[in-house]
């Protein structure tokens, strides 16, 4: 059976057109003929889409039951019965209701499609999971329901449905993606120019290298050599030469000039290791051109003008740049140079640019060849059997066996050769060679005991011997030698590769580094050393190693400098040249290694001076103001009560006991709330944490606010919470009073809570002014109080304490925007390990044809089945 085909409508955001787009699709297939159903479609009371779907067969949905509410999903079964040609399946990122065929919509189309069921689908860029924490930086909401980018990526056809902001914004002024009371809060949050803007942009280029796939799978399957100029590739020629860096900043000028231009720097590496090319000098190159938006690329290849081009064939490049060579004019009696030879041999198609450079014409060492480095051992036992080797088997031969033929004798000398190449390289064979060819003609040529040979046919015997015993040894020892540095250039290239992952990941500490260092060479110490001038002496910067440090790198037996003011110094023996390529490298991220600690020690006091200053300015005008203004009223009114010249009526003596009673709750709430602070800045708050239910320590925090200016809706099937209830209590007091304190008369904050997989979370809702999003991290910082407060009605730590006691208890303090207006702090808790909930996690969105109000849970209080959420939400984006 054939597989189905999928199609997938790619959007940017909600409401550009996705479902529209996918139900017009289905009503030209039916008019052609085509069997088409509706397994799946979810038009969100949008009347435009919901007129879409008359006329179109839809399979029934499947209804279930969770927590004693109806729900409905696409019923598999009945598509797979039902056997349709083209089934239109929306919202493929979708999460299924607990007790569902799987757990996620797409697992179900995957099911349709090796059923031979073409399917029709709709995706939203942002739910795209290699891009959830692209689009979380841009909007500053996680998005909960994510497909994988490979579902998407298999699709067969995949049609970008694209709208401007502009236009988008429109649409959802008039009414037609959101109902009216949610559209003033989506287009302030989520569906702001700025991040409609990107989303654009990201679906846009998703899309473009998908169709750059497409491009490449067709060129090879249909073998196209020749290159198409679809668009603008520059491949930059790198050497590791100091020019690099000129054509670097050439290549990303030339494909700046045409729109959608890509950069690609490589380096070609000969397989043998024969390179000069500075590690420092590549590893800056590589970072500037991944600054200036390129990607760069390390090839291995023996002949580097074939290695080039055949990369830029590869990824369908249009220009090659290169810079002019650096040999001298007598060198070029070596070849025309790789410039001239990539210039030729490139074709019509692939355009060459030979940017001039300062460095043009200098001249280049060449590179040096390595030696074999069998070790002395095998050396010695090569030679002494190369030259022992003969003499023992021609006693052998003459003593203690018969006579077995001079071809045989021949083949024994032979295999004596081969064993001294094998043991101790060319030389040594080249010996055993030369004494074997004299023994086998002394000893078993007529005439023996002298150097003559009688038979001519021997004289042949004897130099084809020669020839083959010389030929044999050099492969044997090609051989070895090709064993050997392939043997050494893997471990090179895991030890760089260590090195490449150390820099990006910034995990590695210097002493780390250092003990690398000293591991992989074998060396009994090491240490970097630096000095302030070329003048000043040197000093130790870290150390490995039982030896003492060395005061200077010239008293080391290793020395390797870091430019004109540092070096790394080992101690212990004498390395070879050929590894101190490697060992450049290892210098080069040590004093990466050195300056990153050092300038994150300077941004730690820094930062840390910084907060000490602000929180004792900010605790000064708290005590110069905040805290003498309840003093001033507790003093008026003790005066005036001790005054005697007043005959104060008990109505005015109850007043003024209220007022110092006023002051002294305020005053005690201040100093509270110091000291809370005080603790956290210390680092001594330590939790007891233990396991209570959520409606013992909410109630509890409302004592301090008027009565009826709070409602409370906690289920009482949540589940239990470990937590610290003090800190809690705590927490959840200071939300509460500042959401009162800045709601509108007579409007009711909401305290509600629910459960998320193992966290619960307590939402307080108020219907105040709300902040912008630039501050809502800012709320929480100590002595902020946002906007046009008055003095006097705190100091600023109310929101700050309940963070750090939340965090305390390892929990997190978020601030969202309340649906229509207003802020809603959401305080999330772990809950207690004996006491999750046994279903998994829900999707943010449903469908249920009764609509009934949702229960607490996943899903969020008291929003209906079927609505679509608001995009202030950022758990309800659909």
């Amino acid at each position: 059976m054939a597989r189905g085909k999928l199609r997938i409508y790619l959007g940017a955001a909600p409401g550009v057109g996705k479902t529209y787009a996918m139900l017009s699709e289905a009503h030209r297939r039916v008019e052609r003929g085509t069997d088409c159903v509706v397994a799946f479609v979810e038009h969100h009371h949008r009347p435009r889409t919901e007129v879409m779907l008359h006329g179109l067969e839809q399979v029934p949905r499947k209804e279930l039951e969770y927590r004693g509410t109806a729900f409905t999903e696409m019923d598999v079964d009945a598509v797979l019965a039902r056997r349709p040609q083209v089934a239109l399946v929306d919202e493929l990122p979708h999460t299924n209701i607990p007790g569902s065929r799987n757990t996620k919509r797409w697992q179900d189309v995957e099911e349709l499609l090796a059923a031979g069921i073409d399917v029709i689908s709709t995706v939203n860029i942002q739910h795209l999971e290699s891009l959830c924490d692209v689009v979380e930086s841009i909007t500053g909401i996680r998005q909960q329901e994510t497909v994988p980018d490979e579902v998407v990526r298999r699709a067969d056809q995949i049609e970008l449905v694209d709208m401007s902001p502009p236009a988008l914004r429109r649409r959802m002024a008039h009414g037609n993606i959101y109902k009216p009371d949610k559209v003033d809060a989506a287009l302030s949050n989520y569906f702001r120019p700025g991040n409609l803007t990107a989303l654009r942009e990201l679906a846009l280029l998703w899309v473009a290298d998908r169709v750059d796939e497409y491009l490449t799978e067709y060129r090879s399957e249909h073998r196209v050599s020749r290159i198409w100029g679809s668009r603008e590739r520059i491949v930059v020629g790198l050497t590791g030469g100091p020019e690099g860096r000129t054509l670097i900043r050439r290549a990303v000028r030339l494909a700046e000039k045409g729109a959608g231009g890509e950069v690609l720097a490589v380096y070609i590496a000969r397989s043998d290791g024969l390179t000069n090319a500075s590690p420092k000098e590549l590893a800056i190159q590589r970072t500037l051109v991944e600054d200036l938006g390129g990607t760069f690329h390390h090839v291995i290849g023996d002949d580097v003008p074939t290695g080039l081009l055949d990369f830029a064939r590869g990824v369908n490049a249009t220009q090659i740049v290169l810079g002019v060579s650096r040999r001298k004019t007598w060198q070029y009696v070596f070849g025309p140079g790789v410039g001239a030879t990539v210039a030729r041999d490139s074709g019509p198609d692939l355009d060459v640019h030979l940017i001039t450079h300062d460095e043009a014409g200098k001249g280049r060492g060449l590179p040096v060849v390595r030696s074999r480095r069998l070790g002395r051992s095998r050396v010695i036992w090569g030679w002494l059997v190369g030259v022992t080797g003969p003499a023992l088997l021609t006693l052998l031969l003459t003593s203690a066996t018969p006579e077995v033929g001079l071809a045989n004798d021949m083949l024994l000398f032979l295999a004596m050769t081969v064993a001294a190449a094998l043991l101790g390289g060319l030389y040594p064979a080249l010996a055993s060679a030369v004494v074997g060819s004299l023994l086998l003609n002394w000893f078993f040529t007529p005439p023996v005991h002298t150097l003559t040979i009688a038979d001519p046919e021997n004289i042949v015997a004897i130099a084809i011997f020669v020839g083959v015993a010389v030929s044999v040894a050099s492969v044997v020892d090609l051989a070895a030698r090709r064993t050997h540095q392939a043997a050494r250039l893997r471990a090179e290239s895991e030890i760089l590769s260590f090195l490449a992952g150390s820099v990006l990941r910034g995990e590695t500490s210097l002493e780390e580094l250092l003990e690398r260092v000293r591991e992989t060479f074998a060396m009994e110490s090491v240490a970097l050393l630096e000095r302030e001038s070329d003048v000043a002496p040197w000093t130790c910067a870290g150390s490995v190693g039982p030896r003492p440090r060395v005061e200077r790198p010239e008293d080391a037996d290793v020395d390797m400098p870091v430019g004109d003011r540092m070096a790394l110094a080992l101690s212990g023996r004498v390395l070879p040249a050929e590894d101190r390529r490697v060992l450049a490298a290892f210098a080069a991220q040590a004093a990466v290694v050195l300056d990153r600690q050092r300038l994150q020690s300077q941004a730690d006091q820094s930062r840390t001076l910084a907060e000490g200053n602000r929180i004792r300015t900010a605790l000064l005008a708290a005590v110069s103001h905040d805290l003498r203004t309840p003093l001033a009223a507790i003093k008026a009114a003790v005066s005036s009560l001790r005054s005697d010249d007043v005959a104060w009526s008990e109505e005015d003596r109850a007043e003024l006991l209220e007022g110092i009673e006023q002051g002294s709750d305020r005053l005690d709430h201040l100093v509270g709330n110091l000291l809370d602070m005080s603790r956290l800045q210390t680092g001594t708050v330590t939790p007891l944490i233990r396991e209570i239910d959520l409606d013992e320590v909410v109630p509890m925090a409302l004592g301090g606010v008027p009565e009826d200016s709070v409602e409370l809706e906690i289920p009482e099937t949540l589940p239990m919470v470990a937590v610290d209830p003090g800190l809690l209590e705590r927490s959840v007091a200071n939300l509460v009073e500042n959401a009162v304190k800045y709601s509108p008369s007579g409007e009711r904050v909401l305290v509600s809570a629910s459960a998320m997989a193992d966290r619960v979370e307590v939402r307080v809702v108020d219907r105040g002014p709300g902040v912008p999003d630039e501050a809502k991290d800012r709320i929480f910082e100590p002595f902020q109080r946002y906007g046009d407060a008055p003095r006097g009605t705190g100091v600023g730590l109310g929101l700050a304490v309940a963070r750090g006691f939340a965090e305390a208890m390892g929990g997190t303090l978020d601030a969202e925007d309340t649906p229509g207006g207003g802020l809603t702090m959401v305080l999330t808790v772990p809950a207690a390990p004996d006491a999750l909930p046994v279903c998994p996690d829900l999707p943010v969105t449903a469908t249920s044809q009764s609509a009934p109000t949702r229960p607490d849970g996943p899903y969020g209080a008291g929003r209906t089945s079927g609505e679509e959420a608001s995009p202030a939400n950022p758990w309800s984006i659909p």
